[in-house]
């Protein structure tokens, strides 16, 4: 697919809009936040007592030429041996289902530990990729015998870039295109906040903190997008239906400015720690399903589809997203999140 293109300024919106797409959003967009809360907020770095490794991949409105497909990789873990060999998680070594009403009843907070972690995405729009790299820490301090609140930060680099074999321009040199047509790397930063207890969480983030410029010229006159920070505010709680099958209804709002704040319902309901099943409304954009099975106590996968209720509907057939988890250093064998259900 080529996009044909005819004078600079013009061209220069086209890019911000395409930016700007899907509610207003210059970050990706994921069904299965609920299962990788991690990728939009720093503070969850280090929560459980393992290493928490997820890949991700993400095809987007299927039957449209050149829309968004994202991947990522993720990994965080917490720091020292206290936290990794203490008995806060009020599990025995044979592991635990924390779907179980009884495991609420004996709960107890994480000791005082750091926790660090480390993510990349690509997110790729038509001509357009984004990359991203970011290393992020986190403090997580326990407020009382079941409650712990987490600070974080995240901080990399990202890029832009524009691939010109993908587009006709009707002037070769077009000002609104350097050469090389690619961002150099731009320093990011993110910066977020974690409540959280055997029943309930919450937490508040913001990504694209400094506001960095989006260009492809070196003509100053061309140079009229920038990043726009992203708020994002979760909260969910866990009710029980039976003794080992639990309810988790949760929700998010994104800000995004100009944008209007865009609302994410959730719905997923865990049997044991084997497997849940779930749904998700995303205001004026989609519903999903979910699912997602604990295979092992080394590995886990979720799985999504979106039926897009935009506009967009009319030509796509949906959206699909992967997520693989694998469960490092499990010294308790456990086979599901004991703390970010």
């Amino acid at each position: 697919m080529q996009y044909q293109m005819s004078r600079g300024l013009w061209f220069t919106h086209m890019l911000m809009s395409i930016a700007m797409m899907a509610s207003g959003q210059q970050r990706p967009q994921y069904t299965q936040y609920v299962f990788n809360n991690y990728l939009l907020n720093p503070a969850i770095s280090g929560i459980e007592n393992y290493t928490d490794v997820k890949f991700g991949y993400r095809n987007q409105w299927r039957g449209i030429d050149q829309a968004p497909i994202t991947a990522y990789f993720s990994v965080h873990l917490p720091l020292g041996k206290q936290y990794l060999y203490g008995n806060s998680n009020s599990f025995d070594e044979k592991g635990s289902n924390p779907m179980k009403r009884s495991y609420v009843h004996t709960y107890m907070a994480s000791e005082p530990h750091h926790g660090i972690g480390v993510y990349g995405v690509v997110d790729r729009t038509g001509p357009i990729t984004s990359s991203d790299f970011k290393l992020t820490y986190a403090y997580h301090l326990g407020l009382s015998p079941k409650i712990n609140l987490s600070v974080g930060v995240a901080a990399g680099v990202s890029r832009l870039m524009l691939d010109i074999s993908k587009i006709s321009l009707e002037n070769s040199l077009d000002p609104a295109i350097a050469e090389n047509a690619s961002n150099k790397l731009q320093p990011d930063l993110s910066v977020g906040t974690w409540l959280y207890g055997p029943d309930f969480f919450a937490g508040l983030s913001a990504q694209q903190l400094l506001n960095r410029p989006i260009s492809f010229s070196t003509d100053a006159s061309y140079n009229q997008g920038k990043q726009v920070p992203h708020v994002f505010i979760t909260g969910g709680y866990k009710f029980f239906i039976t003794d080992e099958i639990a309810g988790l209804p949760s929700v998010m709002f994104k800000y995004v400015s100009p944008a209007p704040i865009s609302t994410d319902l959730n719905m997923k309901v865990a049997f044991k720690d084997k497997f849940w099943l779930g749904a998700s409304y995303r205001s004026n954009d989609a519903v999903a399903v979910l699912a997602g099975f604990n295979v092992s106590s080394l590995f886990v996968l979720g799985y999504s589809y979106d039926f897009t209720t935009s506009e967009l509907g009319r030509v796509s057939t949906g959206s699909h997203e992967v997520v693989l988890g694998i469960l490092l250093n499990n010294r308790y064998k456990v086979t599901c999140p004991q703390k970010a259900w």
